[in-house]
């Protein structure tokens, strides 16, 4: 069987975990590696380095120059893994076999951005693995092989990506095997969902806690963002704390209060009233105290004066005056 050769466009652990097997395959070999242009993997290009692999990089892949480049090289399938440019129409036909990503989600369901964080919100009991052929969509192509994995109520981000950091690699290994053996049979994504779900990426500010939500909503909110993501956080007084872990309370009492204050303080937790509810907080960031209220905005006052809070779903929000 003669090498089948593979154009590489990948970065971080799922990246160096996938060169590993690619590069361990000696049916296969790696043409070139293209890695990220705005936040470059210097552990990836030490490893293509290693191998004598030449490194590429550009801030448009799609750009004539580049695909002019990339037909040097003669690759027969192109793969992608976590890289974060979009394959234009021209740049699909380079490739003879065309072009595979790895995406950490189930499609049709949960395409587009920061996928593990969004399967926590929504408290889904699994997430999926997918790799699939690159069409002119996003995360639109026919899908090669997906596998899916449980969610329990230990599993955070941290958890979902250390699995995904193995599980990614070892499901698009097996699809290029796949491939090379011409023994592919795909679904399409429409057979199985016409419209499927898209996650927008998330972004700063999005991390701030709505204490008018459920326990559970919140108890997954943070376990969703929890290290090494950005954590869900509130404010104290126009001090930040940051909620790295969370526990639901067994049975605990449904009843009105003041979603967001702090109800009792204890050494190292802290219960805060939610809309139904209450939840513990385990493991955070800042100084709380017992009847302090978070709130999702630094710009908070005292002493009786008029300010300006920014409220999440709010009547008054955006810029609803309050005396305090």
């Amino acid at each position: 069987m003669n090498k089948m050769r593979i154009g590489y466009f990948a970065d971080g652990p799922w990246g160096h975990n996938a060169f590993e097997k690619i590069i361990g395959d000696k049916s296969l070999a790696i043409s070139f590696v293209c890695v990220r242009y705005d936040n470059q993997d210097e552990v990836l290009k030490a490893m293509a380095n290693r191998e004598g692999i030449p490194v590429l990089c550009t801030p448009n892949i799609n750009s004539e120059s580049f695909l002019t480049l990339l037909k040097e090289y003669s690759a027969e399938l192109f793969v992608s893994m976590s890289f974060n440019q979009i394959f234009r129409k021209d740049i699909l036909k380079v490739p003879s076999m065309g072009i595979i990503n790895c995406h950490a989600g189930k499609l049709p369901f949960y395409r587009g951005r920061n996928i593990l964080n969004w399967a926590l919100i929504n408290d889904e009991k699994e997430f999926g693995i997918t790799t699939h052929y690159v069409d002119e969509g996003i995360d639109t192509g026919d899908i090669i092989l997906q596998k899916t994995f449980p969610i329990t109520d230990e599993d955070t981000y941290k958890t979902l990506l250390e699995k995904a950091y193995i599980e990614c690699p070892n499901i698009l290994y097996q699809a290029i095997k796949q491939i090379q053996c011409g023994k592919v049979h795909v679904t399409k994504q429409e057979d199985i969902r016409k419209e499927g779900l898209y996650c927008g990426i998330r972004k700063a500010g999005d991390e701030i806690v709505d204490w008018n939500q459920t326990s559970r909503e919140i108890f997954n909110f943070i376990r969703a963002l929890t290290i090494p993501g950005p954590c869900a956080c509130s404010y104290v007084n126009g001090e930040k704390i940051r909620f790295i872990a969370a526990e639901m309370i067994p049975d605990a009492p449904v009843y009105k209060g003041i979603p967001g204050q702090v109800l009792v303080k204890y050494s190292d937790s802290f219960l805060v009233k939610t809309k139904d509810s209450y939840i513990k907080i385990t493991e955070y960031e800042g100084r709380v105290r017992a009847g302090d209220r978070l709130v999702c905005s630094e710009k908070w006052g005292g002493n009786g004066k008029l300010i300006t809070l920014y409220f999440k779903n709010n009547p008054v929000a955006p810029g609803g005056q309050i005396a305090v």
